[in-house]
């Protein structure tokens, strides 16, 4: 199988799994208290929405490292994309939501950290899988 195809499935599951660590395991106390905010139940019927947007993230992350992919270190090219895609996406996506929504800077600044981290593991597994 084409390492792009397989590098777009591996980012869709990371992107997925990390992504309900972070908001179902680490968020869900912050959320549960922010008024304004979906309730479980309801945020249940709009997961194909979610799925969809991890299935693109996932791809689209796969195919730019790929077309853009270097002859240096692996690891220190997966860092720099993880922390290059995470300034492109991860940051202004949560200062933009706490400005248009009733999410408190604080719990921005934690989705900041957290899908941080996540972005970048994610930069250094798919520079691994497209390593030489």
């Amino acid at each position: 199988m084409n390492k792009c195809i397989v590098s777009a499935i591996v980012m869709f599951v990371m992107a997925w799994a990390l992504s309900f660590f972070v908001h179902g395991v680490l968020l869900f106390a912050d959320y549960s208290v922010t008024a304004g905010m979906r309730p479980p139940a309801e945020a249940q019927a709009l997961l194909p929405y979610m799925f969809l947007a991890h299935a693109l993230f996932g791809a689209a992350f796969a195919w730019v490292y790929v077309q853009g992919k270097e002859d240096k270190p692996w690891l220190a090219q997966g860092l720099r994309y993880g922390i290059a895609m995470a300034c492109v996406t991860v940051i202004p996506m949560y200062l933009i939501y706490h400005v248009v929504t009733p999410v408190a800077l604080v719990v921005a600044l934690k989705q900041i950290g957290y899908d941080t981290v996540r972005v970048v593991l994610m930069g250094i597994v798919l520079a691994w899988i497209n390593r030489k």
